[in-house]
């Protein structure tokens, strides 16, 4: 389970579901950015290392159905722009070909010797920072559901999506506990969904990253959260060993991170997305 690697013939799909209700203007304790902004940069370097994933000798190769459901004062909606507006779950190809703009930017480059510099570089925005109104979390996850059981039919013998859902708040609609448990419920032959959930911050409290049950969380809606989200599979321990840097992995820990700050954002989204990274060197040819 939890074995087959994206390829063109049976690609995943990665679903985020992204909270924009006005409570994303805080700032961040580090970086000064909103949690609006911080979250749609990373979410917009994933993006960009998912496309070079993908890319091959021949262009980018369909490894990869991506998209982006954004939640807040204008309910919820297909988050991404222009041809991708079209339907939530799009190809890593058409991604690739339609970014909303280039922008450039500053990027801080350490050398060997530890002198500290900036260089520009493009970055390609596909997915751009909304912060208003309130949190219908319930709503984004049965969209999502809706997104996902299809797609799980139409590619049987696929890596099981990835739903990374994110939020700084408490839902203000009906209990999304029901439909996250449905969510994780859908299956192809790989396995079945996995729901990874992280509450973002803009205090410096410490995290509680990747727990391995409830009982350190603060409140019940973090616990709740934690219920919510899927149980690490087991063969995907060791490479979160290696991103996160820790190794108390059990089979009780979720996809779970409470208070999560600036680091723990890019953390938690590496290891959402790691279990499906094609492995570059089985697939010359394919």
């Amino acid at each position: 389970m939890y074995s087959v690697i994206p390829n063109r013939s049976n690609p995943t799909a990665i679903l985020f579901v992204v909270d924009q209700s006005g409570s994303m203007q805080d700032k961040m304790s580090k970086t000064g950015n909103t949690k609006a902004e911080q979250v749609a940069t990373v979410i917009n370097k994933m993006f960009a290392e998912l496309i070079t994933k993908a890319r091959k000798q021949d262009g980018v190769r369909h490894y990869y159905d991506v998209g982006v459901i954004g939640y807040g004062g204008k309910g919820v909606y297909n988050a991404l722009k222009g041809p991708l507006a079209n339907q939530i779950l799009n190809s890593i190809q058409d991604i690739s070909a339609n970014p909303v703009r280039i922008e450039e930017r500053m990027n801080s480059i350490v050398t060997a010797t530890g002198d500290l510099f900036e260089i520009p570089e493009s970055f390609p925005i596909w997915f751009d920072p909304v912060a208003s109104g309130g949190t219908p979390m319930n709503a984004a996850m049965t969209l999502a559901a809706e997104t996902i059981a299809p797609w799980c039919d139409e590619h049987p013998n696929s890596f099981p999506p990835v739903v990374i859902h994110i939020t700084d708040g408490e839902y203000n609609d009906s209990d999304p506990s029901k439909i996250s448990e449905i969510i994780r419920s859908f299956t192809t032959n790989d396995g079945n969904v996995l729901l990874c959930n992280l509450h973002i911050s803009s205090t410096s409290a410490d995290s509680i990253a990747f727990p391995n049950d409830s009982g350190l969380l603060p409140n019940e809606f973090a616990k709740a959260l934690f219920e919510m989200s899927s149980i690490i599979p087991g063969s995907m321990h060791q490479n979160v060993r290696e991103i996160l840097g820790q190794t108390q992995l059990t089979s009780e820990t979720r996809f779970f991170t409470f208070n999560g700050n600036e680091v723990d954002i890019v953390k938690f989204l590496r290891v959402g997305t790691q279990g499906t990274q094609p492995r570059l060197l089985t697939y010359e040819g394919r």
